[in-house]
């Protein structure tokens, strides 16, 4: 039953860097199974903390609802691809693109042949229903983030709301497997690659390992904080706006994502609430 189990995660564990020093020559279910139990058994191993059937049903809303909303990228981006066939230019902004699906149909038809007008109307129709599911699976997320002590205490977080902070609670649970803030967010690939050699010490560009979901929300959250800041230098704290001027935009809201996977650490940690900087 063992051997089963072993050779049924196979080809998912020696593909990851902690198995495959241990695999032999030759790529066959028992040589991984085999290089699998002797990985398990190095005291430096790390396991991942197994998920309650809580955090597997709310994880599911949220590979649903990031599924729904990948599909609406793509037809947001077949309809301007319609459009600008035909010489109509549509706003940035999804904004726009949903506005023009809410009233297609509803004013003059667009210069352009009834096929490829029909065409459209289907997508629009189609971009309607997508609204409508990721505005359900929002607000189910929602929810159940009121609801938890936990993802509470990480919406008081500038630029972490209900989404964010519900998806770090499901996929972390208990916070204190990892020993500090930068296991963490090395944990979620937020930590730059480490090529030192011959004593010199060089940092290069994030990892991104680890969980891509998570990194996302952070670094989309830290984004808006930044704009935020750069808008209102008034309201910014010192350390924020101190890194806008020295760093490039994007290079500052990695940074900013990195120190916010260390405060969440603290707060799931030791329990305690979000305190705004002073200065």
């Amino acid at each position: 039953m063992i051997l089963r189990f072993l050779t049924i995660g196979a080809d998912h564990f020696s593909g990851g860097g902690s198995v495959k020093p241990y695999v032999k020559r030759g790529k066959t279910d028992a040589a991984d199974a085999e290089a699998i139990c002797e990985a398990v058994r190095r005291p430096t191993m790390r396991f991942v903390e197994i998920k309650t059937e809580d955090q597997q049903a709310v994880l599911a809303i949220h590979r649903a609802r990031d599924l729904v909303v990948r599909q609406r990228t793509q037809v947001v981006n077949m309809i301007r691809s319609i459009l600008w066939e035909f010489g109509h230019i549509l706003p940035t902004g999804i904004d726009a693109v949903s506005k023009f699906a809410r009233e297609h149909g509803t004013e003059d038809q667009l210069e352009m042949p009834e096929i490829a007008d029909g065409i459209l109307g289907v997508m629009c129709h189609q971009l309607n229903g997508l609204n409508a599911r990721v505005d359900g699976l929002t607000k189910l997320i929602e929810q159940h983030a009121w609801l938890d002590a936990d993802a509470l205490r990480l919406m008081r977080m500038p630029g972490v709301g209900p989404i964010t902070a519900s998806a770090v609670v499901a996929t972390i649970g208990d916070a204190k497997q990892f020993e500090t803030g930068r296991d963490l967010a090395a944990w979620l690939g937020l930590t730059p690659l480490n090529k030192s050699s011959g004593g010199r010490e060089r940092l290069g560009r994030i990892t991104k390992k680890g969980d891509r979901y998570i990194r996302k929300l952070l670094i989309i959250g830290m984004t808006s904080r930044a704009l935020m800041a750069r808008n209102s230098p008034e309201k910014a704290d010192t350390w924020t706006a101190k890194l806008l001027d020295e760093k490039p935009f994007r290079l500052a809201t990695v940074a900013m994502a990195n120190k916010s996977a260390w405060i969440i650490w603290a707060l799931l940690t030791k329990q305690e609430e979000y305190r705004q900087p002073i200065c």
